[in-house]
């Protein structure tokens, strides 16, 4: 059989080509506008070809020519275009309407779709998107160019991601009707996948070893924090924050993580611990930016930049596809292909 052809569009860091790599596809091309995660991409995937540019600026026969592959020849087009605006935490669960620019940007990615003429189409976003009526418009587009489509919102854990987090994966093919990978039985643990990692500062891994500085009123309401699985409910009076006591959601701020079970979403505030359960089982800190890639399921070594700092580094890994939960779906797309 011929190699799997596949683009990454909105690529950011990797994680998809890295899903769709291990399922069998040969990544030929892809699109990412923003600088940092272009640099870690090509860091990883040096044979791929990156187009950095914003892509409503980006032709797809350009894509087209750049990845040297012809109209109609493309396997699956594959891509994760921005959520920002469709996230319940944006849109305070579907009650209030978000006018974010960057919602439109599924419609480039139908663009594309479009005129390359793919085999096979994946997109992943937030169940947000689910019920949307833009889905609904994409859906019929996409029915009028040939293809059949489904979507489903889907739990990462359901398909060995150590972590929680739903997402909405829509598959078309060209010609026939889409299937999806059956759920796991087995789920992945916090325990299985960071629980033989050394403590920070005993390495050389950017990632792993290094200091973050905390004031001593946080350092004292992390150790408060009962370990395995605790949440700030335990904290004693003189340590509660009042802006805690003011509200009554966010409860997993200033959480640990449960050996046991799996993570919560990885999010790009993974490695504070004000910003959900990111607190590490039974270390007195957060989790580090290398146990946030291996929770998204990154290969060890898996390169990201640090040019900028950190917290940019924890928005690439958080706002990431999970590699594991792209293959199970790649590999899925890869054999309804082979019966076409």
């Amino acid at each position: 059989m011929s190699r799997r052809l596949a683009i990454d569009l909105f690529a950011g860091p990797g994680g998809l080509t890295v899903g769709l790599k291990r399922a069998g596809f040969s990544v030929i091309g892809a699109i990412e506008s923003n600088a940092l995660a272009a640099s870690t991409y090509r860091k990883n995937h040096p044979r791929v070809r990156l187009i950095e540019k914003d892509i409503k600026a980006v032709k797809p026969t350009a894509l087209a020519e750049s990845a040297r592959f012809r109209i109609g020849e493309l396997d699956l087009l594959a891509g994760c275009p921005p959520c920002q605006g469709f996230s319940t935490l944006r849109t305070l669960n579907g009650k209030v309407a978000i006018h974010e620019p960057q919602n439109e940007l599924v419609f480039d990615f139908l663009r594309f779709v479009k005129e390359l003429k793919p085999k096979a189409v994946m997109m992943e976003n937030v169940p947000g998107l689910y019920g949307d009526t833009r889905l609904d418009s994409i859906q019929e587009q996409l029915s009028t160019a040939g293809y059949q489509s489904e979507a489903r919102v889907l739990n990462a854990r359901d398909f060995g991601v150590p972590q929680r987090r739903r997402r909405m994966v829509l598959i078309a093919l060209r010609g026939a009707g889409p299937t999806f990978p059956k759920e796991k039985k087995r789920r992945r643990t916090v325990n299985q996948t960071i629980g033989r990692m050394p403590e920070p500062g005993r390495g050389s891994d950017p990632l792993h070893d290094y200091a973050a500085k905390r004031s001593r009123r946080v350092e004292q309401i992390i150790e408060a924090i009962p370990l395995n699985g605790g949440s700030r409910a335990a904290l004693p009076e003189n340590l509660k924050l009042d802006c805690h006591a003011k509200v009554d959601g966010f409860k997993d701020v200033y959480g640990r993580m449960s050996w046991a079970s799996q993570s919560p979403t990885i999010t790009g505030g993974c490695i504070n611990p004000s910003k959900g359960r990111f607190l590490h089982p039974e270390q007195n800190r957060p989790i580090t930016l290398r146990e946030a890639a291996l929770l998204q399921g990154f290969p060890s070594g898996y390169h990201f930049s640090l040019e900028r700092g950190r917290y940019p580094a924890a928005q690439m890994i958080g706002n990431a596809f999970p590699p594991k939960f792209a293959e199970h779906h790649a590999r899925e797309i890869a054999y309804s292909l082979d019966r076409l």
